[in-house]
């Protein structure tokens, strides 16, 4: 069980279907991608898999899932990875938590981002820098 990268970064985004189920389709090489045209993308891959109009090479396969479970009052996700995926990140709901800010506490939201990762892919170290740079990000989205 040697790991071997793959060509690209497919990303895979969880949705749940109305009539029930789930599908990850993956967005193809979505590193590629200036992020207007990521989210774009993102938003007809989602239209076009609850409507099940999915072409053949999104049905399958990502690379990294990104899932979201908030919207359900889910305040963790530990998911589990579906092979050859490396890793799946999942995003709870947001919720107000107290938090030190310049020697001031206030209440500021905050969410829970977890990663479940194939250590044939990379080590703990890695995922816990792609954490950190996920949490930089989310700090000042106007950076994005």
């Amino acid at each position: 069980d040697r790991f071997v990268p793959g060509g690209g970064v497919h990303l895979g985004v969880a949705v749940s279907l109305r009539g029930g189920g789930l599908l990850a389709p993956a967005l193809r090489d979505a590193d590629t991608l200036p992020l207007p045209r990521l989210m774009s993308a993102l938003r007809d891959l989602v239209a076009r898999a609850r409507t099940g109009r999915l072409r053949g090479s999104e049905a399958g396969d990502p690379t990294i899932t990104v899932t979201n479970l908030g919207d359900q009052g889910v305040e963790a996700v530990f998911g589990v990875i579906y092979p050859p995926q490396v890793a799946l990140v999942g995003f709870g709901r947001v919720t107000e938590r107290p938090v030190a800010v310049d020697g001031m506490l206030g209440v500021r939201p905050a969410v829970t981002a977890t990663l479940s990762a194939d250590h044939r892919a990379g080590d703990g170290a890695v995922g816990a820098r792609y954490l950190s740079a996920v949490d930089r990000l989310l700090q000042k989205p106007e950076e994005l």
